[in-house]
């Protein structure tokens, strides 16, 4: 994350319902002009291709050219784990900077100066800069397949026509088959997975793994239930970890979830009122820590019943990054904060 890429955050399944096309043809230039500019472009730089090269995607679908690609773009979490793998995109999409100008949670370790945005938020995708990148490769995340992550269905054909595509299945799968997949394509793209950045990255991985895998054991001799949620103004959501591919990947290591009632067709989240929040018990809570959620400072003095909640009044609570960089790199952090509360939490529900 598998339909590639971590679920719809409250706040985006909302703007997904009345989003509008942003993206009519503009500038001085028409669309047409702007597909043909692309096709001369690569007709141009032809000659100077190597042999060719391919990649079987999470679509089942075979993406040759006939060079390596090197103007990659990419969905801003599929870009983070190239990133960590070795390969460096050209242009990223989803949110990727914040109003203040610093990175988002998303963009894990890449420069968000140094690349260009094509679009910051659902919705936004510029196809005009996504052809002046004479871009070789689009790549990105798939909660269900094939619908690509962050790439809107109104321009999907017009975006299609300026380069091939790679979808990349990071819902309702296994976490470490996503890392694995996102270094073969990085293996593919010219990365070095021997290198010492990578392999240490994955020691580092396996490593918290195991820490989260003993934290595990501690935590259920104490009897301790995690819930993962993610919390706006008007509703708080609690997630399934059958659905989460990170969430699925902890309780493989032993961890303890809640598992909801009453999801929803969309599958990830069952929906509470603020009234009901109280509904099921819970020891630790991971709380989800992209933008556009309530965090726990926040809702402590924005939200009663949330302060009545016996992990939050114990200070009980951890980020949840649902949309993480799929790598070891990415991941390894992560494991080991929660192991670290595992190993502190208390039981109080």
């Amino acid at each position: 994350m598998l339909p590639s890429r971590p679920p719809l955050s409250p706040a985006d399944q909302r703007s997904r319902i009345s989003r509008r096309g942003l993206l009519a043809t503009g500038g001085a230039l028409g669309l047409g002009a702007l597909l043909a500019a692309c096709g001369d472009s690569d007709d141009a730089k032809s000659p100077q291709k190597k042999a060719g090269w391919s990649f079987k995607d999470d679509r089942g679908k075979s993406v040759k050219t006939d060079g390596t690609p090197k103007n990659v773009v990419a969905y801003i979490g599929a870009a983070s784990a190239l990133y960590d793998f070795g390969v460096e995109c050209v242009g990223v999409f989803g949110p990727t900077k914040l109003e203040n100008g610093k990175p988002d949670v998303q963009a894990g370790r890449i420069d968000v100066d140094k690349v260009e945005i094509i679009g910051n938020a659902w919705g936004e995708f510029s196809i005009e800069k996504y052809a002046a990148l004479e871009p070789d490769l689009l790549v990105t995340t798939m909660n269900e397949s094939p619908t690509l992550w962050y790439v809107p269905e109104e321009s999907a054909k017009k975006i299609a026509a300026l380069a091939p595509s790679v979808g990349i299945l990071t819902g309702k799968t296994s976490l470490t088959g996503v890392i694995d997949r996102f270094g073969e394509l990085a293996a593919s793209l010219g990365a070095d997975l021997k290198a010492k950045k990578v392999t240490d990255a994955k020691a580092r991985f396996e490593a918290a793994s195991e820490s989260v895998r003993q934290a595990a054991k501690t935590a259920k001799a104490k009897k301790l239930k995690v819930m993962a949620v993610s919390a706006t103004k008007d509703r708080l959501y609690v997630g399934t970890p059958d659905d989460f591919t990170d969430l699925r990947y902890y309780r493989e290591l032993g961890v303890e979830f809640v598992t909801p009632d009453g999801v929803g067709e969309a599958g990830f989240f069952a929906e509470l009122s603020w009234e009901n929040a109280g509904k099921y018990e819970a020891d630790l809570i991971l709380v989800d820590k992209r933008t556009g959620n309530l965090q726990p400072e926040d809702l402590m003095k924005s939200m009663p019943t949330w302060a009545k909640l016996p992990a939050a009044k114990a200070g009980q609570t951890v980020a949840w990054y649902n949309e993480p960089q799929f790598s070891h790199a990415g991941i390894a952090p992560l494991l080991e904060s929660l192991a670290t509360a595992l190993q502190d939490a208390k039981k109080v529900a």
